[in-house]
C-alpha cells in the first residue's frame, strides 16, 4: 500500500498522461506451476498486523483471517512479518517470533490456504516510526529525517531514509545480515506444506542522485543494487530451501506503467511480484477509464517477465476508497487485467475495518470489493485450452486435456457472505472423476482426477443459480 505526494506525484502523474498502447502486448509469460507440474492460480490478499511489535507481534494476526479468507474461496494470504521483530538485536533471532510464523502458517494449512512470506518495510524500517528493517541495520551518515504529517510515503524522499537503503544494499555487513535473516526463515519454515514461497523485500526504494527525476532514478536502482540485493537472497534461500518459489519485486514505480529497469536475477522458481496501484486514486481520485492507466501497466509490466522467463503474481492492489462512481469499473477492468497476464494476485488487504480493508468488522464485504469473489481453477493438472470469467452472468468457464499428467485439476467454490442465494452450479463433462470437499462458509473445493488412460477435453462451468 502507498500514497504517493509532492514531487513523486507530479513526476509520475505526468506519466500517466502520455498515450499509452491500444492493448496489452501477448505475453508470452510461463505461468505458475508445483513440483508436479500443475498450473497453478493464486487468489488471496495481504494478512497484516503493523499495529504490534516487539513482544506483540503478529498476535493481531488470527484464526479468524485465514477460515475467512477460505470461505470466500481465497487460496492465498500474502503475510507481512518485520526483520525488526525477528532479529531485536544483531545476530539474536526470537524465538517467539519464529512460532508465531509457525502458528500462522498452522491456520492456513488447515483452512486450505498457502502462504507468501512477506519482508515487508516501509519507509525501511524503526528508526524512522515505521515497520521493517531493524534500527541496528539503520545508517544515515547523520542526513535529516523530517515526518509530513498526513504523508507517511514522503518520508521514503527524506535524506536519512534514501541513504539508509544505500547502505543496506552496499554495505557487506548489512548485506550479510539481510541474507542471513532469510536463511533463518526458510530454514525454520521451508519445509511447511501451507508455504507457497517469499517475498524478499517490499517495494524496494533507494537514493536519488541530485537533480534525477524518479523515473531515471528508479530505473537505476533496479537494474544495480536492488537486482544484486534480489540475487544473494535467492542464493542464500535455495541454500536451505530448494523447491519453495520466491518473489521478487521492483520499485513501486511501475505501477504507473514503466518497465521496471530490473536485470536478470539467476535462479528456478523465482517470480515476479509488482505492485498494481494508481497515483491517481491514491491522492484521493476517482479511477478514470479513459486515461488507459491499466492498459499501460499491463503493456509495461509484461515486458520483464516475459524476457525472463518468470511468472507474475501481483502481490499488492487495490483502493482505499472502493465506493467511489468509478469503483465498479476499477475491478472490472483491473482483474480482467491481470487475468491476461499474472498467474493471480493478493489484494490489500485482509481486515475488518475502514479504507483498504476487504471487509467490515462483521465480515461483510465493503462496496464492489466482493468483485473479488469467483470461481477459479486453483490448479490444473493438463494443458488449458481457456478459461472465462463473466461477472455479469457470475459464470466460470474452463477447458483442459488431462494427458495423463500427474496431480488433480482443483476447483475452487466460493461460499461465504457473497454465496448466491440459489449457490452455485456446478457441470463437468469429460474423462475425469469429481469429488467435492466442504469448507468454511458453505466453500467447495472440487477435485477431478483423470480416469485411467481416458483422453479428451474436459469442460467446467460454475454458474450462480
Amino acid at each position: 500500500m502507498l500514497i504517493f505526494r509532492a514531487a513523486a506525484v507530479a513526476a509520475l502523474l505526468l506519466f500517466t498522461l502520455l498515450p499509452g498502447p491500444a492493448r496489452a502486448a501477448e505475453s508470452g509469460i510461463p505461468p505458475l506451476t508445483d513440483l508436479d507440474g500443475r498450473v497453478l492460480t493464486i487468489r488471496g490478499w495481504n494478512v497484516e498486523d503493523k499495529a504490534h511489535h516487539g513482544e506483540e507481534a503478529l498476535t493481531g494476526i488470527t484464526e479468524r483471517h485465514f477460515r475467512d479468507l477460505a470461505a470466500s474461496g481465497f487460496n492465498t494470504a500474502r503475510v507481512l512479518f518485520f526483520w525488526q521483530d525477528l532479529e531485536p538485536r544483531p545476530g539474536a533471532y526470537s524465538s517467539v517470533y519464529l512460532a508465531r510464523i509457525e502458528r500462522i502458517l498452522d491456520w492456513a494449512e488447515r483452512y486450505d490456504v498457502q502462504v507468501i512470506l512477506d519482508a515487508h518495510q516501509d519507509v525501511y524500517g524503526e528508526a524512522f516510526g515505521s515497520g521493517g528493517i531493524p534500527a541496528w541495520a539503520t545508517r544515515t551518515d547523520g542526513l535529516p529525517f523530517e515526518e509530513t504529517p498526513g504523508d507517511w510515503f514522503a518520508g521514503y524522499f527524506q535524506p536519512a531514509v534514501m541513504r539508509a537503503f544505500t547502505h543496506l544494499y552496499s554495505d557487506a555487513d548489512l548485506q550479510q545480515a539481510q541474507t542471513d535473516m532469510w536463511q533463518v526463515v526458510a530454514s525454520a519454515v521451508g519445509d511447511h506444506p501451507a508455504l507457497l514461497g517469499y517475498d524478499t523485500l517490499n517495494e524496494p526504494m533507494g537514493e536519488l542522485f541530485e537533480g534525477e527525476d524518479l523515473p531515471t532514478a528508479a530505473h537505476r536502482l533496479e537494474s544495480t543494487l536492488i537486482t544484486a540485493m534480489h540475487q544473494r537472497i535467492v542464493d542464500a534461500i535455495r541454500e536451505v530451501d530448494a523447491t519453495s518459489w520466491i518473489f521478487i519485486e521492483p520499485t513501486p514505480i511501475v505501477g504507473e506503467g514503466m518497465p521496471t529497469g530490473l536485470g536478470a536475477v539467476r535462479g528456478e522458481r523465482v517470480a515476479y511480484a509488482p505492485h498494481f496501484y494508481s497515483t491517481a486514486q491514491e491522492y484521493g481520485g476517482d479511477y478514470d477509464p479513459a486515461l488507459g492507466w491499466v492498459e499501460r501497466y499491463e503493456e509495461a509490466v509484461a515486458l520483464y517477465p516475459a524476457a525472463q522467463r518468470m511468472p507474475v503474481v501481483v502481490g499488492e492492489w487495490g483502493p482505499l476508497d472502493s465506493s467511489t462512481p468509478n469503483a465498479p469499473a476499477y475491478f472490472r477492468d483491473i482483474l480482467a487485467s491481470m487475468s491476461r497476464f499474472s498467474s493471480g494476485w493478493t489484494a490489500y488487504v485482509w481486515c475488518y475495518g475502514g479504507g483498504y480493508c476487504a471487509v467490515d468488522p462483521s465480515g461483510e464485504f465493503h462496496e464492489n470489493k466482493d468483485a473479488t469473489v469467483q470461481p477459479y481453477a486453483a490448479a490444473v493438472a493438463g494443458t488449458e485450452l481457456s478459461r472465462s470469467w463473466d461477472p455479469v452472468a457470475r459464470t466460470f468457464e474452463l477447458r483442459f486435456r488431462p494427458e495423463g499428467r500427474n496431480g488433480v485439476t482443483e476447483i475452487r467454490v466460493p461460499g461465504g457472505p457473497t454465496l448466491p442465494a440459489g449457490g452455485w452450479q456446478l457441470d463437468v463433462r469429460g474423462p475425469v472423476a469429481v469429488s467435492e470437499s466442504a469448507g468454511p462458509g458453505g466453500a467447495r473445493v472440487v477435485s477431478l482426477t483423470q480416469r485411467g488412460r481416458a483422453n479428451g477435453w474436459v469442460s467446467v462451468t460454475v454458474s450462480a443459480r
